[in-house]
């Protein structure tokens, strides 16, 4: 199948320019510009027109449920949600029930994802049996399926294990993603082992300037560690919405942004972590996030002045490298997986509307900027202008 994606501005990490994109198959095929002679034949055109054409976005944070917790959320409701949000591959943590601890655990969650054929999972492994302080899960035996190691939801107080897993790191090379709370005291005592031991770090949503501030001393002194924002961290302060972490001052936020801005900030990850309505009266912390982080990270970015071009270079091109995968720009010989956006929609998004089967998000009162228009996943539409293909 080839698919001719026309009257577009192309937009990645590598700038802004009008032009035609040809899909064959799963990947890129050409790239044209603006006036460039399409000589090949191809099945179908899909006009862009008044449209920007960017990589589809890496959700590096993620939470889908799926299993033990599927009345919150399966692996097809969260994925048919995140394609609405323009997400095409995801990063979906362990905290499941049971933990993915084991190959044949994650290995279960993989077969559902190609079954459905959405989005691309990678599914985390937890980094420690049973997210326990005792032993490190089989890391050689899983590295093969994934990536990825985290205990996320649990942060690794031990520091025998925390040296365990930094050393593991390197030894199978994957990356390790931390959940650290209390955030500025854990990623103080983290930054200090990755200097000590070696290891290929990333710490999940941070949300305080002193955390920032270290992370700034790390990056100087050459360690390979790389960070997240949350588009809720981003876009407000001092809420009492409960989410781990919480929301922080305005001046945290602020540090944040300037942080995007000076590039130390490296990624953006919606951390979208899915409740029932009586689960969050009960206390649970975590926000609805996959079908409106797009529109809040693009109106904090519009007005910070802060280009579009640097949001697809969080959104997909850093959690691509993070993850060593060839994704997250439009290029030829990529793959085609693409979102078309609409820079100048405004308005405001119903949580009541979502495609998740949670609604837990805080911002329906909000006015927002940008709207996903289609998602198209290796060559193939699945979402369309409001409809899941």
């Amino acid at each position: 199948m080839r698919r001719l994606i026309t009257n577009v501005e192309i937009v990645d990490s590598n700038g802004r320019r009008p032009g035609k994109v040809l899909i064959e198959d799963s990947r890129i095929k050409k790239v044209y510009k603006e006036k460039g002679m399409v000589k090949s034949s191809f099945d179908q055109e899909i006009d862009g027109r008044g449209l920007i054409l960017m990589p589809g976005f890496i959700d590096m944070h993620c939470h889908l449920r799926e299993p033990g917790f599927e009345y919150k959320e399966t692996i097809e409701s969260g994925m048919n949600a995140a394609l609405k949000g323009g997400y095409t591959s995801l990063v979906a943590m362990a905290n499941t029930n049971p933990i993915m601890d084991s190959a044949e655990l994650i290995k279960e969650n993989l077969d559902k994802s190609k079954a459905l054929n959405l989005c691309q999972l990678i599914q985390v492994s937890a980094l420690t049996k049973s997210f326990g302080d005792q032993e490190l899960v089989d890391v050689k035996n899983i590295r093969p399926l994934t990536p990825v190691f985290s205990n996320d939801g649990v942060s690794v107080f031990s520091e025998k294990l925390m040296i365990a897993g930094l050393k593991a790191s390197i030894e199978e090379n994957f990356t390790l993603l931390t959940h650290c709370q209390p955030e500025t005291e854990l990623v103080k005592r983290d930054l200090k082992l990755l200097e000590e031991y070696g290891g290929h770090l990333h710490i999940c949503h941070i949300s305080k300037k002193d955390t920032l501030d270290l992370i700034r001393l790390a990056k100087a002194k050459g360690l390979d560690v790389t960070c997240e924002v949350t588009p809720h961290h981003l876009f407000a302060s001092g809420m009492d919405y409960k989410v781990n972490p919480s929301f922080r001052t305005y001046p945290d936020r602020r540090a944040l942004i300037e942080g995007i801005k000076d590039g130390m900030v490296d990624m953006c990850g919606t951390d979208h972590a899915p409740h029932t309505q009586e689960d969050k009266t009960k206390g649970a912390p975590g926000i609805n996030n996959f079908e409106m982080a797009f529109s809040m990270y693009y109106t904090v970015f519009k007005q910070n002045d802060i280009g579009i071009e640097k949001l697809s270079e969080m959104l997909s091109l850093k959690p691509a490298s993070r993850l060593g995968i060839k994704a997250g720009l439009i290029k030829e010989n990529y793959p085609a997986d693409l979102v078309l956006v609409d820079l100048n929609w405004s308005g405001k998004i119903d949580p009541k509307t979502f495609i998740s089967k949670s609604k837990n998000n805080p911002f329906g009162n909000e006015t927002l900027s940008g709207q996903i228009k289609m998602t198209i996943v290796g060559g193939e539409v699945k979402y369309d202008n409001g409809s899941l293909v």
